[in-house]
């Protein structure tokens, strides 16, 4: 029965916060999708604190001339994590390589990614921020879409771990030379177990859906 208190523990906390890798052996599919922005990937955790895996992240700019494919593999490393009595903090590294392609050049390019994030949360509130680089040459000119995001959120009541979780999740978030504009979205998450779902519509009125499952 500890044991499996201990691992429901675990797995509400990875999706309530939605860090980027889940619990050791497990694999976690996500998906973040809009008209401008549509990102999938899946990695697999080898170790508590490391995972492998690989996405696509498909980009458009405001005025819609300009877009972006990226075809990743990627490294999640949690650098560390605080147990409060009824908190947790979490610290994460991200490196991402892979090649690009887009609409105003030909063939592909290598693309860099790295970037780091920490979310802090309790059973009830949970705020997170994330900083990532999308460069072609990370120490001088090239294409650069670095991307900052910056989240906040508390769940509606507190719920059983086999009963579905609401949330109001808010996300402010913005990518260099693809658009001049915050986009900023207020989200209803379901949680339930191993997934959940997220929904919402804009600022600048662009729908946006996400998921996440662990298997």
């Amino acid at each position: 029965m500890k044991q499996f208190l201990a691992a429901a523990a675990l797995l509400t906390s990875v999706l309530a916060h939605a860090g980027p890798m889940g619990f050791n052996g497990s694999t976690m599919a996500m998906g973040d999708f809009s008209p401008n922005w549509q990102e999938a990937w899946v990695n697999h955790a080898v170790t508590p604190r490391d995972a492998f895996g690989g996405g696509v992240v498909l980009m458009r700019s405001d005025d819609k001339k300009l877009t972006r494919q990226f075809s990743e593999l990627t490294y999640t490393r949690l650098l560390h994590r605080i147990n409060g009595e009824h908190s947790q903090t979490n610290f994460w590294f991200v490196a991402g390589a892979g090649q690009l392609t887009g609409s105003n050049f030909n063939g592909s390019k290598t693309m860099l990614a790295p970037g780091v994030s920490a979310d802090y949360e309790t059973t009830r509130f949970y705020e997170s921020a994330t900083a990532r680089l999308y460069r072609e040459n990370l120490g001088g000119k090239g294409i650069n879409h670095d991307f900052v995001s910056a989240r906040t959120g508390f769940s509606f009541y507190e719920v059983d771990y086999e009963e579905t979780q609401p949330w109001l999740i808010v996300e402010a978030r913005r990518m260099r030379s693809l658009s001049d504009k915050t986009e900023i979205t207020p989200m209803l998450r379901l949680i339930h177990n191993r997934y959940f779902v997220e929904f919402g519509v804009n600022n600048m009125k662009r729908a946006r859906f996400n998921f996440m499952y662990i298997f």
